[in-house]
């Protein structure tokens, strides 16, 4: 079994693992002006929302109640999402884990704010640890801060694909994206939350450059659209 990757801009991929549809973060046109597509394009069986902000859940609501997939969030986003009549969620926190049909989730750590679209509290933000069926680690870092609780992935073993991001601004940048993925033992690594606005504008090539160069990890920087199979 492999896995494949689809970058839709900024934070928001699909992954496809045996059949299974999950979708991260989903922010689609005309929400995220990167995107390709819009929400009624997507199909999914699994949604997962790391943190409350729109640029990360602006179309979490439609997919859900389209597709009928169960989304995975924090306890207080699942409360929300109920409240809008999303019929499918699993609440988790940080620290737990959980076995889905494609995988054991574990949430991580991410230093970051989140509030909903509307305002509402929406708990601590997160990232995810997936230990896929086929022995893959893929790590999705949301939006975070560089921080030294990383390093307890890299000691559990380290991950095949960490998913960083490197906007900087309102998120770490480049320069801590690639301690990030050493900390994590990353055999490769995608960037994601960059140039999607003004402020969080970056040359994602030449973070690629500086991470083989430094550490020897393998990059793959993707357009919005395009495709990567683990």
């Amino acid at each position: 079994m492999s896995l494949h990757f689809t970058y839709y801009g900024h934070s928001t991929f699909t992954v496809e693992a045996d059949g299974v549809k999950l979708v991260i973060d989903p922010f689609f046109a005309p929400n995220n002006p990167l995107a390709p597509v819009a929400v009624d394009k997507i199909e999914a069986d699994f949604i997962l929302l790391t943190h409350g902000h729109a640029d990360h859940t602006a179309d979490a609501v439609a997919l859900a109640k389209q597709t009928g997939a169960t989304v995975v969030a924090n306890f207080e986003i699942v409360n929300w999402l109920q409240n809008q009549g999303v019929p499918s969620c699993h609440p988790m926190n940080t620290g737990g884990a959980y076995s889905f049909p494609f995988g054991r989730i574990k949430m991580t750590i991410a230093h970051h704010s989140s509030t909903l679209p509307d305002g509402t509290p929406a708990g601590n933000p997160a990232g995810y640890l997936i230990h896929f069926n086929d022995g893959s680690d893929v790590y999705f870092a949301g939006d975070t801060a560089l921080t030294y609780d990383m390093k307890l992935i890299g000691e559990a073993g380290g991950v095949d694909l960490a998913i960083l991001p490197i906007g900087d601004n309102f998120t770490m940048g480049p320069d801590d994206a690639v301690l990030a993925a050493q900390f994590v033992q990353a055999k490769h690594v995608i960037p994601a939350h960059y140039n999607t606005f003004p402020p969080i504008k970056q040359d994602a090539q030449a973070f690629a450059a500086q991470l083989r160069r430094i550490n020897e990890i393998e990059c793959t920087v993707l357009a919005p659209g395009e495709d990567f199979t683990l």
